[in-house]
């Protein structure tokens, strides 16, 4: 429980809004038993004592419990946030008022604060890396390569992350391992899944107070997280159009039941547009020009690069705040287009993000992962690894164990047939 023990050095928004801050932290907890079995065993064996973990992840309160686990663990943990427009800032207060851990975060910070920001973490000289898109760990590898010889290795939340870190591998220039994160299945098919279609909807109504039923939606981006909105959005009456890249995504969006086409057309149709690829220019010029009036935009991608804004600013006579996130552009046609969030993250700056049950699991790979890595330092090699099999496995039968669920186990004739072939 809280200590009231502050850290050195800290930014946050304003102490005062602590109280709030840790009744959210410990209402998310109830529904993060896994984390708790894992923080109750690191209270115990303390296997991160004195490691410097330095952190750039969503400040919430499903985070706010995996600092709890490191800290438990022994660990001296620092943490900034992952996006300017996702930090809760009671969650932050809390965090450094009650658990003594360093944060530097503050809701709706400008870019050079949000840099300072993750400057603040490597100046704390971390030991593991603990990233949600790469921005600590390309910080490291440019401004800070003095750092980089400290560092034991890292772990890595988001698709965007590990396509950064992938392509850091590929040429050889990632100075230490990673464990991706977002792969682990316990991660990606119920955080990415489940977790991103209800939270990116929960956004959206929050934002617009529109009624989805009845509405077209067009998705960018059929993977795990633009299936489970998908799956949301039909269950909530909304038409569905798909847009893809890869073909055989496309073919099961459409095996699916939803209609498949390219950007320029479905544009024609779009009452609601959400982008989750990863990418850039996701929805540009070609669709802006076939965008219907009062087209609401919006991205649950990482970076705030899917939808081309930079054209809507040039081609736009006139811009408006409707209402805080809500944005309003109008074309030289008299067309409007609508843009929540200042085309970042939705469900985490006009909601509270996913659930804690499926973030549960996430992060406590993450605190596993981190203890992997101190385990094992100096047995890696400076690349991209999956999360060990038992790590993966291990939090699905905890999961299934704080559900009161039980299965079934194979035999010992049954693993015999199974791993035979002259039957």
């Amino acid at each position: 429980m809280p200590e009231n023990n502050l850290p050195e050095h800290y930014d946050v928004k304003d102490l005062s809004l602590a109280d709030a801050g840790l009744a959210r932290i410990l209402w998310a907890d109830r529904d993060m038993p896994v984390l708790a079995k894992i923080r109750e065993r690191f209270e115990k064996e303390k296997p991160l004592e004195g490691v410097r973990i330095g952190a750039c992840m969503h400040v919430t309160t499903e985070t706010a419990n995996l600092m709890r686990v490191l800290v438990a663990g022994g660990a001296d943990v620092t943490l900034c946030a992952s996006n300017p427009l996702s930090t809760q800032d009671d969650t932050a207060a809390s965090l450094v008022r009650d658990f003594g851990i360093k944060v530097h975060a503050i809701t709706g910070e400008d870019m050079d604060t949000y840099r300072r920001h993750i400057d603040a973490v490597i100046a704390t000289n971390p030991q593991i890396i603990m990233d949600d898109g790469a921005d600590l760990d390309t910080a490291l590898h440019t401004k800070f390569t003095d750092k980089l010889a400290g560092v034991i290795g890292g772990t890595e939340e988001t698709t965007t992350g590990v396509v950064r870190l992938a392509a850091m591998a590929k040429e050889g220039s990632l100075r230490y391992p990673v464990f991706n994160i977002n792969d682990a299945n316990t991660k990606h098919c119920f955080d990415n899944h489940y977790g991103t279609g209800q939270s990116t909807l929960d956004g959206i109504v929050r934002a617009t107070n529109r009624l989805l039923c009845g509405r077209t939606i067009v998705i960018s981006g059929y993977g795990y997280c633009g299936s489970g909105l998908a799956l949301r959005a039909k269950g909530m009456g909304m038409r569905v159009i798909v847009c893809e890249v890869d073909p055989l995504k496309a073919l099961e969006a459409h095996m699916e039941g939803y209609r498949v086409m390219k950007a320029e057309e479905a544009a024609k149709y779009a009452d609601v547009w959400v982008t989750v690829t990863g990418d850039c220019k996701v929805i540009d010029e070609p669709a802006f020009k076939n965008m219907k009036d009062g087209a609401i935009l919006c991205n649950s991608g990482h970076f705030d690069s899917e939808i081309n804004l930079p054209w809507l600013e040039e081609h736009c006579v006139k811009k408006e705040e409707i209402k805080p996130l809500v944005d309003e552009y109008t074309l030289e046609d008299g067309r409007t287009i609508i843009v929540l969030a200042e085309g970042r993250l939705v469900n985490l700056s006009c909601a509270e993000g996913h659930p804690a049950s499926v973030m549960d699991m996430s992060f406590a790979n993450q605190a596993l992962a981190a203890e992997y890595l101190y385990k094992h330092q100096g047995d890696l090699e400076c690349k991209v690894y999956d999360v060990p099999a038992e790590i993966d496995d291990g939090v699905a039968r905890v999961k299934l164990e704080t559900l009161g669920i039980t299965i079934d186990e194979l035999t010992e004739e049954q693993i015999a047939y199974m791993n035979s072939w002259n039957f």
